[in-house]
């Protein structure tokens, strides 16, 4: 995805108030070993990429002074209670550098899979993104959860799907294999982890 950016002389709150009253969106690039650079962004413009889920987790072009930039989204602020967009960070890209970033989970499947068929279960999507890292050119924009073989009263950990090439999962506190959706059968619940066993991907009794 692109998006236009122009530089920005002035900064300090005062002047962004009037960029911001003018339609633009105050923001920063940083990263690699050029120094940060102030730039701003119309606002409609921002608005309505970061409404798209791709502008999150992709690899963006940033069209700036003739030249396009490969950066990556890094933080948005927003206004407390208007949809104002007041600030945004990106991060330089470097091809030969590995990223470190979330990426989203899409369920698929779930609708037709036994536990929702069968057990009348609800599904409970634990996780709704993965901390990865990868090179550039490796990162997914999603990553796909088939929840089409979940059974009643189990769960999908990540162990159960295979992540895309070159991406590895950045475990926190020591779990390296997250619970990313439970089927939670009314009455039941999951099964706890002493029944799992070595039961195959799809049908392991939650955790």
């Amino acid at each position: 995805m692109k998006f236009t950016a122009t530089a920005r002389s002035v900064q300090g709150s005062s002047a962004s108030r009037r960029l911001r009253r003018a339609g633009r969106v105050p923001a920063i690039v940083y990263g690699g070993t050029a120094a940060p650079l102030n730039i701003e962004l119309d606002h409609n413009e921002i608005y309505h990429a970061l409404r798209k889920e791709e502008f999150h987790a992709s690899i963006l072009q940033m069209q700036f002074d003739g030249k396009e930039e490969p950066v990556l989204l890094r933080a948005v602020q927003w206004h407390a209670y208007k949809p104002q967009v007041l600030h945004v960070d990106f991060q330089r890209v470097d091809a030969n550098q590995a990223l470190h970033t979330k990426v989203p989970l899409h369920f698929i499947n779930g609708e037709t899979s036994p536990a929702v068929k069968l057990s009348n279960a609800i599904i409970s999507h634990v996780m709704t993104e993965l901390e990865i890292t990868c090179l550039p050119s490796a990162l997914p924009q999603f990553i796909e959860v088939d929840l089409a073989n979940l059974l009643g009263g189990a769960s999908i950990h990540l162990a159960d799907i295979k992540l895309p090439k070159g991406v590895t999962y950045v475990a926190h506190g020591g779990d390296a294999n997250p619970v990313l959706a439970s089927a939670l059968v009314k009455g039941g619940g999951a099964a706890s982890a002493d029944d799992e066993g070595d039961a195959p991907a799809g049908e392991t009794p939650a955790a």
